[in-house]
């Protein structure tokens, strides 16, 4: 019985370096990846037309506005994470501009011709999109490409092309 009073302070050091260190993890996380997942786009529902009443489905759909190629569209892509692991890849873009940024049919395409299209989607001044090379179900935040295998390698150059053609954005992946 005496020997086990002599673990009781090396269990309680256990307990509290497990708990140190779970909360340091938890921190560098929540400051590292937590940050990057800004709240502030919305991405629109598509309704089949089935469901629209007959005068609604009669009524033309207004084009989207034409972007003009030389304005300058504070849009970037922060950062590329988890370059060449599957489940973790994923690339985060942000709209530092004014107003809102429609970013339906812009591109996000890497060097080997790998070309993902934004859905109907509206970004926000301060918002971001992340958007996951792996399959998953599309949120305001966290678009999912449905690819089977990662896209991104290290020194390749990925572009964010308007809906007109125009190159808006590029970042060479670290």
């Amino acid at each position: 019985m005496d020997d086990k009073k002599h673990w009781i302070p090396f269990i309680l050091l256990n307990v509290f370096v497990s708990a140190a260190v779970i909360g340091a993890i938890l921190f560098w996380y929540d400051r590292t990846y937590r940050q990057a997942t800004i709240p502030a786009a919305v991405i629109s529902v598509s309704v089949p037309t089935s469901a629209l009443s007959s005068a609604d489905a009669n009524t033309p759909v207004p084009p989207l506005p034409t972007l003009d190629p030389d304005a300058e569209i504070d849009v970037e892509i922060v950062s590329i994470i988890g370059a060449g692991t599957f489940d973790a890849e994923m690339v985060l873009v942000r709209y530092k501009g004014e107003g809102q940024l429609n970013l339906e049919d812009w591109t996000l395409s890497d060097e080997d011709k790998n070309v993902y299209d934004f859905p109907k989607l509206t970004l926000y001044p301060e918002g971001a999109v992340q958007v996951h090379t792996m399959a998953g179900q599309d949120t305001v935040v966290n678009l999912y490409w449905g690819l089977r295998q990662s896209v991104w390698q290290s020194g390749e150059e990925a572009k964010l092309i308007d809906s007109q053609g125009t190159e808006r954005a590029t970042y060479k992946v670290p």
